[in-house]
C-alpha cells in the first residue's frame, strides 16, 4: 500500500499541476487572492472536507468536472452554468455531461465565498481548487498547489461539447484526434487516461468498498 500511495502522490500531483493548471498559464499565480480574499483557500477546504466524508467519490467527481470544463472553453467555468429559459442549453444539459456530480458542493462554497468576499473569486478557480482538496481530503496533506486568477466565461453551449468531450466510446484514434485539436499529444492522452484510471482505483475500490483484511 506504501508505494501504491507514493505513486498516487506523484502521478496525480504532477500531472494534474501540468494539465489543469495549464489553462491560461501565462496569468495564473498562487497568491492572486493573498489581499483580496485570503479566506478563499480555507473556505473551500472547510467545505470540502465535510463531504469528503460521507461521499469518498469526491474527488474523482470533481476531476472529471474540471477536466469537461476545460476542455470546451477553457478552464472558464462555463461547465457549472445553467441553461436560461427560453435559451440554448447550457454545457451542464449536454449528453456528455449529464453525468458529472458535485455541482450542489461548488454552489455551497461559492455561496459561502461570497458572504465574505463578495464578486471576487471565480467559479473557475473554485472548482480548481475544490477538485484538488477532495483529492486530497483522504490523505490528509495537499498533493499539489493550484495557480489561481482563471476568469469565469459567460457563453455557455451544450451544441460545442460535441467534438470536444471525449466519447467514452471512442478508439484510440478518435481521442488522440481530440487531443490534437487541443495542441495535446499522446503523452497528455496516456497522463490523463491514467489518472481517471487510479481515481476509479482508489476511490471506488480502497474507499466505498469495505476493506476485509483482518
Amino acid at each position: 500500500m506504501r508505494v501504491g500511495y507514493t505513486i498516487f502522490i506523484l502521478f496525480v500531483s504532477l500531472s494534474l499541476l501540468g494539465f489543469l493548471n495549464g489553462c491560461n498559464a501565462h496569468r495564473l499565480r498562487y497568491n492572486f487572492y493573498k489581499v483580496t480574499c485570503p479566506q478563499a483557500n480555507r473556505i473551500v477546504k472547510r467545505i470540502i472536507t465535510n463531504e469528503t466524508r460521507t461521499n469518498p467519490a469526491l474527488g474523482a467527481q470533481l476531476i472529471r468536472m474540471q477536466f469537461h470544463d476545460c476542455f470546451v472553453r477553457g478552464c472558464d467555468g462555463s461547465v457549472l452554468l445553467d441553461t436560461v429559459n427560453n435559451g440554448s442549453k447550457a454545457e451542464k444539459d449536454a449528453i456528455p455531461n449529464r453525468s458529472l456530480k458535485g455541482f450542489d458542493v461548488i454552489d455551497d462554497i461559492k455561496n459561502a465565498i461570497e458572504k465574505v468576499c463578495p464578486n471576487v473569486v471565480s467559479c473557475a478557480d473554485i472548482l480548481a481548487l475544490a477538485a484538488r482538496d477532495a483529492v486530497s481530503a483522504p490523505f490528509k496533506r495537499r498533493l499539489w498547489n493550484v495557480a489561481l486568477g482563471r476568469r469565469d466565461g459567460r457563453i455557455s453551449l451544450a451544441s460545442e461539447t460535441n467534438g470536444n468531450i471525449p466519447s467514452p466510446f471512442a478508439d484510440f484514434t478518435s481521442l488522440l484526434q481530440t487531443f490534437n485539436n487541443k495542441t495535446l499529444d499522446v503523452n497528455d492522452l496516456v497522463v490523463l487516461s491514467g489518472i481517471f484510471f487510479i481515481l476509479f482505483y482508489y476511490f471506488i475500490l480502497n474507499l466505498i468498498i469495505p476493506n476485509t483484511r483482518t
